[in-house]
């Protein structure tokens, strides 16, 4: 394929330059503990924030006081942890606080094109972006702009528009409730419903799932269930990177005797043990703690037909034992029980086992223990969504809850792991490309509007948009989107085709340097600073993965004079679009209770906001599938009756997932070390059953070639990738992202959710060729 990476060209990672050889170990030491304080002590050091760093994990996640950490939304601690952190969180803080900084004598020394030959962590590594800047395609060089200029560009391009639908605007999860409802206001003020951000490519499955089954598009559960439950399932998700504090409520959960099951096609170090680092005894003693007693490892794809698995073996105890399922409660709260029932029934064992990639026995041993609990919840992450039957998927987790009534019951229920901040409450408080019409109207009668009923484009969408033409200005609040985007060099001529690009940011990313015909970078304030308006100090709120709503406010002087909060951005923006606009947007910066005001009115569950946001810990949006109100069509729960999807790859291929390293946040990427899976010096690699590399004649480093096949027939290729036998099934592959984006064709997205496919991939792969190699290793 055109500008793709062919065999015999060497790999390029993402990560800064090595430190040395590439290695690979297996990891044997407990997750989190004293590894995790090792590493944060390092990274204190590099980034030289030995006293402002200690002093800010100290306000991290408090309530009353402090900021909502920017990594992942797993929801705080309510019963009153000091220090409710953990290391990828410290991570993330730490790179945002950096004393590094990119302002117009580094953008005058560096041209785009040089720029674009360095790595992405050396681009972020450069430190916080201080003023605005705009492109000169003259001297292919950022140049310093006044914000007034800047706006007025911005404001200019969209009026002159022909259509509004030629404007589409992008968020990271990154952006606050405050500023993701002025953001939303913004498009649909001007007329479009083009709200494509990261949900598209994460949890998207996730919620058309829960809205069909249970009429809710978010988890039932709350931390308080988590830590009630007997029985913990988890699936798809890397706990011990993506969402440390987990760690905390596993060990919890183990020692007060919960069966925890952790499902996934790797056994990452979650599924292990744990020493909590803000557990002192425990870490002067060197005493882990098990966070799983059962592991099962299905193959790519395969969680479906074993899910379905655990629920054939259910009913069929139900047989001899009738009390292993809740009858009352499948009879009054749900629909579709019997046809469910057949299609189980029907579903021979030989197909379940095939599809799944688990034998019978360990697959009843899960029903075993789902049948002997009275409280099960439920978690997964994105290894459960970002496949094609990723929505059949999570229907089938809510089938296998509804058997046992394991909905609106302490200690039970669907829990989605959700991995940015606040990506929940970007489609809460609007952002959505397929609004409701009941949110539309809401709108229109607060903000005196008449917002677009029309939907608008997603992720997928606009950058076909973008490639067509139809689309011609995009704007980016925060994030790395040619990065986190499927198929890069698709995804990345598509920007190139835009009349203007504008990337609201905190530091220099590759989607600065991939731009539009006019470009611009807008610094704002981190999550960790100050956000001074005419009325005050602000907070701002966020939504974690359980629908609590808190208050998060910044403890540090910003970066730069010059930087703007991300409110203040999208209101000058508005106004300079919008001249004639009635919205009162000064009003809504000079003081952020102004549009908590307006929410209010909106968004249904934050009745009272400004007060009960102010409450310790804030407040829970309301779920009536917790209170078993189904606001579905039947107004009851509704099983699924979906085929199972035929998962098992050919002959010559692999079923290949990507996933993020141990020092890595989404496309940020602190080092080329990947901790809990041995892994030093090496991005470029990809983890292999030890048969599959045998009958390809792979050794461990052997370099290989990467071959992806795409539903559109296309191909995509990578070139020079270290192998490494890994304890993975048979049959399946993984490596990591951003990397192996490139091998995503843009025609690789899920029909049922529209999310890329970036959990399974169909592809080949092959030693490299001798030439090629020595090429490599030069």
């Amino acid at each position: 394929m055109e500008g793709q990476p062919q065999p015999g060209q060497p790999a390029r990672g993402r990560g800064p330059d090595p430190a040395g050889p590439p290695q690979q170990d297996d990891y044997h030491h407990p997750a989190a503990g004293w590894g995790a304080a090792e590493s944060v002590a390092r990274v204190l050091v590099r980034e030289r924030a030995t006293v402002s760093g200690p002093r800010a994990i100290t306000k991290m996640n408090h309530e009353r006081s402090g900021f909502d950490c920017p990594g992942c939304a797993w929801p705080d601690d309510t019963k009153g942890l000091h220090l409710d952190i953990c290391e990828n969180g410290i991570k993330h803080v730490v790179w945002e606080m950096t004393p590094k900084r990119v302002g117009r004598e580094f953008f005058a020394a560096h041209t785009v094109t040089e720029l674009m030959e360095w790595s992405d962590h050396a681009l972020e590594d450069q430190g916080r972006l201080t003023e605005p800047m705009v492109y000169n395609p003259e001297s292919d060089h950022y140049v310093p702009i006044s914000w007034q200029d800047a706006f007025a560009l911005v404001g200019d391009t969209l009026q002159r528009l022909d259509s509004p639908h030629q404007a589409s605007f992008y968020t990271s999860g990154r952006l606050s409730n405050e500023a993701t409802f002025l953001y939303q206001l913004l498009a649909r003020e001007l007329g479009t419903n083009n709200l494509p951000d990261c949900s598209n490519m994460c949890h998207e499955a996730s919620g058309r799932a829960l809205t069909a089954a249970l009429g809710t598009g978010k988890g039932t559960a709350d931390l308080n269930d988590w830590q009630q439950a007997q029985a913990l399932f988890i699936l798809g998700v890397n706990a011990a990177s993506n969402a440390p504090r987990m760690l905390t409520t596993l060990a919890e959960a183990h020692r007060r005797g919960a069966q925890i099951v952790h499902i996934n096609p790797l056994v990452e170090a979650a599924a292990t043990r744990t020493i909590v680092p803000h557990e002192f005894t425990e870490m002067a003693r060197f005493h882990a703690t098990p966070t799983s007693t059962f592991n099962i490892q299905p193959r790519i794809g395969g969680d479906m037909a074993l899910l379905r698995g655990i629920a054939k073996a259910v009913l069929e105890t139900a047989h001899t034992d009738p009390t292993v399922l809740d009858r009352p409660f499948l009879e009054r709260y749900t629909t579709g029980f019997a046809a469910y029932r057949a299609l189980c029934e029907a579903t021979p064992w030989q197909q379940l086992e095939d599809q799944s990639g688990v034998d019978r026995e360990n697959i009843r041993q899960a029903a075993r223990i789902y049948q002997d609990s009275d409280r099960t919840l439920i978690s997964w992450c994105l290894g459960i969504s970002q496949h094609e039957h990723g929505v059949d998927t999570v229907r089938e987790i809510v089938n296998l809850l509804l058997l046992r009534g394991n909905i609106g019951r302490e200690g039970s229920g669907p829990s989605p792991v959700r991995g940015h901040s606040n990506v929940q409450g970007n489609r809460t408080c609007g952002v959505d490309h397929q609004p409701t019409d009941q949110f539309l109207d809401r709108l229109a009668a607060a903000c005196a509007i008449d917002p677009p009923r029309a939907h608008g484009l997603d992720t997928v969408g606009t950058i076909d948009a973008m490639h067509r033409g139809e689309v011609t200005v995009f704007i980016g609040m925060g994030g790395n989107f040619v990065l986190a985007a499927p198929d890069t060099r698709h995804t990345s001529k598509a920007l190139q085709r835009c009349d203007l690009t504008v990337q609201v940011s905190t530091k220099l990313n590759r989607s600065h340097l991939v731009h539009g015909k006019q470009a611009l970078i807008l610094p704002c304030l981190g999550r960790t600073e100050k956000d001074q308006q005419d009325g005050g100090l602000q907070a701002q709120s966020v939504e974690d993965s359980m629908s609590m709503v808190h208050l998060s406010r910044g403890m540090k002087k910003p970066a730069s004079p010059h930087l703007l909060s991300e409110p203040a951005i999208i209101a000058a923006i508005a106004r300079a679009a919008l001249p004639h606009s009635r919205t009162p947007w000064e009003r809504y910066v000079q003081d952020y209770d102004h549009i908590r005001d307006t929410m209010a009115a909106v968004l249904e569950g934050f009745e009272d906001f400004n007060r009960r946001v102010r409450q310790p810990l804030g407040f829970r949006i309301a779920q009536p599938a917790r209170e078993l109100v189904f606001l579905t069509p039947s107004g009851k729960a509704e099983f699924s009756t979906a085929p199972l999807p035929d998962v098992v790859p050919a002959p010559d291929r692999l079923a290949l997932t990507t996933v993020r390293s141990h020092d890595q946040w989404n496309t940020t990427i602190y080092s080329n070390d990947d901790r809990y899976r041995g892994v030093k010096n090496l991005r470029t690699l990809v983890f292999m059953h030890p048969n599959d590399m045998r009958d390809r004649g792979i050794n461990k480093f052997d370099l290989v070639d990467i071959t992806s096949h795409a539903k559109d027939g296309t191909t995509r290729h990578v070139s020079g990738y270290y192998a490494i036998p890994y304890a993975i099934p048979q049959g399946c592959a993984a490596g990591y992202m951003p990397e192996l984006n490139v091998l995503i064709s843009a025609a690789d997205f899920s029909e049922q959710s529209n999310q890329p496919l970036m959990k399974h991939l169909d592809v080949t792969i092959k030693p490299t060729t001798a030439a090629a190699a020595d090429q490599n290793r030069q």
